[in-house]
């Protein structure tokens, strides 16, 4: 499903409903006061990335190029959001060949998920703030690949085609707009059954880590002078054709 153009003031409404999106104004000026200088290999100042709100307040987690909400049950995060720019999205300082897949050590032992528990399930360690939006700087990568920042994804068919493509055709926003924001995260959408209502998802590995039925990708596009443009994605966590 996707929202855009005319349905800007619907779509927003729409995914605000869904994320039950609460525009902390008074944490967006927190970040306004606290946040770091942005320098050339430096950590991008939370308040550039929320500077909207943010679309819940629980267990964050500020990286290098993103900000995440992190949920212990599910062992993946509720969200994570970035902030694509032109400048940005010109620069090739880092190389996807040297990260490595990590634990999130700021994450307590209990609800963190690991490695093994992706082994053998056929599942991708699916990247929610993607890689490639942050080859602006080495560090900033490697931030991408902690294992707080992945949700399992169906490989084939999905993480590796059209969510790829979705995600491959996001980068070239900036180029367009000049400013982009994007906010993605995992959903679990309960399902109908003989009269009922069930919320039902696989989880995986030792760690329990649960498996989206479906994601979502919100997408904000500015330009100066402009009226800023919204699209908003659902897709289900399966294999889907090439012609959606």
């Amino acid at each position: 499903m996707a929202l855009r153009g005319a349905g800007l003031v619907a779509g927003l409404a729409s995914v605000a409903a869904l994320l039950k999106y609460t525009g902390l104004q008074a944490e967006k000026d927190v970040f306004a006061a606290t946040a770091p200088a942005s320098a050339p290999g430096g950590q991008i100042p939370p308040s550039e990335i929320m500077r909207y709100g943010l679309p819940s307040s629980d267990n964050l987690r500020y990286r290098m190029g993103y900000v995440m909400s992190y949920n212990n049950k599910h062992k993946t995060a509720n969200w994570v959001c970035e902030v694509l720019t032109r400048e940005r999205n010109s620069q090739n300082n880092a190389d996807r060949k040297l990260c490595e897949f990590v634990v999130d050590d700021s994450v307590h032992p209990f609800f963190r998920s690991l490695n093994s528990d992706y082994k053998g399930t056929g599942f991708d360690r699916g990247h929610l703030a993607n890689a490639a939006n942050q080859r602006w700087s080495q560090a900033a990568m490697d931030d991408t690949f902690f294992l707080s920042n992945m949700s399992p994804q169906v490989g084939k068919g999905f993480n590796r085609d059209i969510w790829n493509r979705l995600e491959q055709w996001v980068r070239t926003l900036p180029g367009e707009y000049g400013v982009v924001s994007v906010c993605t995260g995992p959903l679990f959408i309960p399902v109908a059954e003989h009269g009922k209502t069930y919320m039902k998802y696989e989880v995986i590995g030792a760690s329990q880590v649960a498996v989206p039925t479906h994601f979502f990708k919100v997408v904000l596009c500015e330009t100066a002078g402009r009226a800023p443009e919204i699209m908003a994605f659902i897709m289900p966590n399966q294999v889907m054709p090439d012609t959606v």
